[in-house]
């Protein structure tokens, strides 16, 4: 299995760097010359990159990857997600973080373990982070935004699939 660590957001300048918006806690193990992360498009295809320099820029890092050597061939990556493998992540040590990956398919369940979704993913914003469940009901399928803090989210159970939402009124409403 592999996680995003991040996102080209854009070409930077003329020389191939691309502006990379970071989706981990470790930009500073991901991201460093010599590295290899795959590039996956939207479409699915996946190819190689490795980091040839990384800087930090006004939130972002600016990236020059070795097979990206102009503008040209950088606008080709524009959009794409870098990846690396699961395995090769660092355990967490804190018991109230998780990597997406961890929280993508539980269960989405209220304190009395009425099922009503399934985490499909986790969207980082400005604001912070929000669990996007699928909820079906009727046979129809919608998402709901969740935010991801205690007040809403008191429980994450990895090991046992699920999490536990108190949802506030109106929020699972459709």
């Amino acid at each position: 299995m592999q996680v995003v660590v991040g996102r080209v957001v854009k070409p930077h300048g003329i020389r191939g760097e691309l502006t990379v918006e970071v989706r981990t806690d470790s930009p500073e193990e991901r991201f460093v010359p010599g590295a290899v992360l795959t590039a996956r498009s939207r479409g699915g295809s996946t190819r190689p990159l490795t980091v040839a320099a990384v800087r930090p820029h006004g939130g972002r890092l600016l990236v020059r990857f070795t097979e990206v050597p102009d503008r040209s061939a950088a606008e080709e990556v524009r959009g794409v997600s870098l990846l690396v493998d699961a395995e090769d992540l660092p355990p967490i040590d804190d018991p109230d973080e998780f990597y997406d990956h961890e929280l993508e398919g539980l269960r989405a369940e209220l304190a009395d373990g009425t099922v009503v979704g399934t985490v499909r993913e986790v969207v980082h914003s400005p604001g912070g982070e929000l669990l996007a469940v699928d909820i079906e009901e009727s046979g129809a399928r919608r998402e709901v935004l969740v935010p991801f803090v205690t007040a809403i989210v008191p429980r994450v159970d990895v090991v046992g699939g699920r999490i536990v939402l108190d949802p506030p009124e109106g929020l699972l409403d459709g």
